[in-house]
């Protein structure tokens, strides 16, 4: 899905950081990103805590978010930078082609994704697409998205965490990885009663009161990648 009207390329490269928790797909991301005329990667995060850290001083001109990342995913990574970052794009990479992954990265303000089985090629137009403004999505994904557009499946119902607001996804994604409640507090510099309030809270709106049914939910409904 690529629209082809006017550029706003000019002769600087665009400015790149790439977000992906496996440092050899990242380093071979880097490398080839790095050999692509118009383009310069200026930082890197293995997470999404360190793209917050990280990208809000490089501000970039893109981002390369991986959806599932530890600490934070790539969603709420994505949500917390342009709130920061507003001028910045992000383009989603993900191995997922499911449209609930695709509708929760857009709907935190992503303008492009790419599947990680797409050739390289693609994931170069998608950069240079949303640098210019416009949106890229991955065929594959297109059609799945348009797929189920058209069989009328509602909306609302893609994301049953949706409800969850993002402090608690974020609480929710940590538990998941076997993060202590004091842990937690620390990750994200609270007190231990924040995040145990948190948590009471979040069990209660999802009927769920173990920490093993949280970890199934949360890699169930994408909150947490463990199993990718």
């Amino acid at each position: 899905m690529v629209a082809s009207t006017e550029s706003v390329e000019n002769d600087s490269p665009i400015r790149l950081f790439l977000a992906d928790d496996h440092e050899i797909f990242r380093q071979g991301l880097r490398r080839m990103l790095e050999h692509t005329p118009g383009m310069a990667v200026v930082g890197e995060a293995a997470d999404g805590r360190g793209v917050l850290e990280s990208a809000v001083q490089l501000e970039p001109a893109v981002v390369v978010m991986d959806i599932g990342m530890p600490q934070m995913n790539g969603v709420d990574a994505t949500r917390q930078l342009l709130d920061k970052l507003p001028q910045t794009k992000v383009v989603g990479l993900s191995m997922h082609t499911n449209r609930r992954f695709v509708v929760e990265i857009l709907k935190a303000g992503a303008k492009g994704y790419v599947v990680k089985d797409a050739p390289f090629h693609e994931l170069a137009v998608a950069i240079r697409e949303v640098h210019n403004n416009r949106i890229y999505l991955s065929p594959t994904v297109a059609d799945e998205v348009l797929g189920d557009i058209a069989s009328d499946a509602p909306i609302h119902e893609l994301s049953p965490f949706s409800h969850l607001s993002p402090r608690q996804r974020e609480v929710l994604q940590l538990i998941a990885e076997g993060n202590t409640t004091k842990e937690i507090a620390s990750s994200l510099e609270v007190c231990v009663k924040t995040v145990e309030t948190h948590r009471a809270r979040m069990m209660d709106a999802l009927h769920i009161y173990t920490v093993a049914g949280l970890t199934r939910y949360a890699i169930r409904e994408g909150v947490s990648m463990l199993d990718k």
